[in-house]
């Protein structure tokens, strides 16, 4: 994954550029998606690194499953990614594109695991302690993990907060095996 960032990086960094410049991230945001949707498709994982595809081939293909409203501007950094072979780091670019946009934002985005479903108050309070504890909004992202036996760990940035029963059992473990 190293790799793939460091690769992904100067692009994701220029896309913002674009955008900063432009005043608008979002149409950004949906190209990369569906640039990224695109070179999933098989069909173009077919044609990828296939000598006899052209990179304007290869461009042409790409706008084309992206669908409608591809810009002239998105047309030419398609074919600069294509061009230079760095279409496996699409989904790179657009993961740190999109965290450049939120610390722009001033917004964090936390991946919540909860043993069980969160309804809107719990998760509107727990969002209330996060916000306050990283001093950004945060953006929630939530899926249900059974293994947690009870409560919820977060994950922001390289930051976790474990507060699972699951994680707890652990720590008395360890703890207990230190006596």
């Amino acid at each position: 994954m190293a790799e793939i960032a460091t690769i992904a990086r100067p692009y994701a960094e220029a896309v913002f550029k674009l955008a900063v410049a432009d005043g608008r991230f979002a149409p950004w945001s949906e190209l990369l998606a569906r640039l990224a949707q695109a070179v999933a498709h098989p069909d173009v994982r077919t044609c990828v690194g296939n000598p006899k595809v052209s990179a304007a081939q290869l461009t042409d293909l790409l706008v084309s499953v992206m669908g409608e409203g591809v810009t002239a501007e998105a047309k030419n950094f398609v074919h600069l990614v294509v061009a230079n072979r760095r279409l496996e780091a699409i989904g790179g670019i657009r993961e740190l594109y999109e965290e450049l946009v939120n610390e722009r934002k001033g917004v964090v985005d936390a991946q919540i695991a909860s043993a069980f479903p969160l309804d809107d108050g719990q998760l509107k309070e727990l969002v209330g302690h996060l916000e306050r504890r990283f001093k950004r909004k945060v953006e929630p992202h939530v899926t249900v993990d059974k293994e947690l036996v009870g409560g919820v760990t977060v994950t922001v940035g390289d930051e976790v907060i474990d507060g699972s029963v699951r994680g707890k059992l652990a720590a008395m473990s360890a703890a207990l095996l230190r006596v």
